[in-house]
């Protein structure tokens, strides 16, 4: 976890301006373009909110989109996107 939170809170970058480096800076937080744990971050909130997702139509607290008696759906994600639709 130590460098988890190294790689979001504790980066630095610089500026090319005209071709040269400015001086290094701190990044205050997220992550960098590019970087290879933002899928991996992204996947444990979307895993978490599809858990979520699907506990509250179980119990209830939100309705799904049904398209006919046997096929309903709350929530479509692909990549780094996420639809919810519902009541």
């Amino acid at each position: 976890m130590s460098w988890m939170r190294a790689c979001i809170f504790e980066s630095s970058m610089s500026i090319l301006v005209n071709g040269s480096p400015t001086d290094d800076f701190k990044v205050g937080r997220g992550l960098r373009q590019g970087d290879p744990l933002s899928p991996f971050l992204f996947l444990i909130v979307a895993e978490g909110l599809a858990g979520m997702m699907n506990k509250a139509v179980d119990i209830g607290k939100f309705k799904g989109f049904k398209i006919n008696a046997n096929l309903h759906f709350q929530m479509l994600q692909f990549a780094d996107d996420t639809i919810i639709m519902g009541e």
